[in-house]
């Protein structure tokens, strides 16, 4: 059943793109220099430099975490659910422990899936020191109850004791398919938790799981890291994978319904015009990072035409 928009219009144009590419949408009403403002920012901090592979700043993520994503926010359960038309990607934490969620592991899935491919070896070495790593990934690192430093270090007990089911499932055409693993077979993290009095007598390394080494490698996603850092919502990063992975293998114009969408990235939306409207919303910081994409909204969903992926596919050598 079609809707009204209980907000006022407002159109958005991508940068370097013709005005009339996205069609009026209803978004949240900001003003012209607020935007504009926003944008030359995030633009200043990417456009201006040299590509990823000068700059060398190529990095990559798991296909499987692309298709289906970790929670935004702590779903304060032991199990997750995300589904992407027949594919579902289920996580299963302790429940002492809880479930991965938010930015801070989605740094350290691309961290590990761009040293697995550099190195073409499951075992990562960390560092000795939780600073440095933490400055790694683009994280300030800072301390107390609400620092980055505790928080970076729960998110990572989550991830590493955290199940992925990975299930493709076609009723239609009578086919079932299931893979499940762990992030890490094994892990030591030994940090001194004050840097520059001498260096930890341990190091801190992850040994992969060989099923999440072998997704990691064999067709990983490329992104440029600069941009993964400077987005600052779980919800942008996921988009900008999303739309980096979509346009690499998209041939012709789709369509995507706002409630497959809202499947993907939003479970937590009771209401599907509430998800639009977030979902635009991000999206506009994500286009300042990738003026090639090709896309327009409507009432209907997102139209994707085929558009340069934003890093080219390069040989993994």
């Amino acid at each position: 059943m079609a809707w009204k928009p209980a907000t006022p219009q407002l159109e958005l144009a991508l940068p370097g793109a013709p005005a009339s590419q996205f069609h009026p949408t209803p978004v949240e009403r900001l003003s012209r220099s607020a935007r504009r403002s926003g944008s030359l920012i995030r633009q200043a901090l990417y456009l201006d430099q040299e590509d990823a592979y000068a700059a060398g700043e190529v990095g990559f993520l798991a296909r499987a975490l692309v298709q289906a994503t970790l929670p935004h926010s702590d779903p304060k359960a032991n199990e997750f659910v995300r589904r992407n038309g027949h594919f579902t990607l289920s996580i299963l934490a302790p429940k002492d422990v809880g479930l991965p969620f938010g930015r801070y592991p989605r740094l350290v899935l691309a961290y590990l899936t761009t040293e697995a491919v550099r190195r073409k070896s499951p075992d990562i070495e960390l560092g000795s020191h939780f600073s440095h790593f933490c400055a790694a990934l683009g994280i300030p690192p800072t301390t107390g109850p609400r620092g980055s430093l505790p928080m970076l270090r729960e998110q990572l007990q989550r991830l590493f004791a955290s199940t992925f089911q990975c299930i493709f499932h076609d009723e239609s055409q009578g086919r079932h398919a299931g893979d499940g693993f762990l992030i890490a077979e094994k892990r030591e993290l030994w940090w001194d938790p004050q840097p520059g009095k001498g260096e930890a007598s341990w190091g801190s390394h992850v040994l992969l799981s060989d099923r999440f080494f072998r997704e990691a490698t064999e067709a990983p996603v490329p992104l440029d890291l600069r941009v993964l850092r400077a987005l600052r919502s779980p919800f942008e990063i996921d988009i900008y994978v999303w739309l980096t992975w979509r346009f690499f293998r998209l041939r012709r114009p789709v369509t995507i319904p706002w409630a497959s969408l809202a499947l993907q990235f939003g479970c937590g939306y009771a209401n599907l015009r509430h998800f639009k409207k977030r979902f635009l919303g991000y999206l506009r910081s994500v286009v300042d990072y990738y003026p090639e994409a090709r896309l327009e909204a409507s009432f209907s969903g997102l139209r994707l035409d085929p558009s340069p992926t934003h890093v080219a596919p390069r040989s993994l050598a």
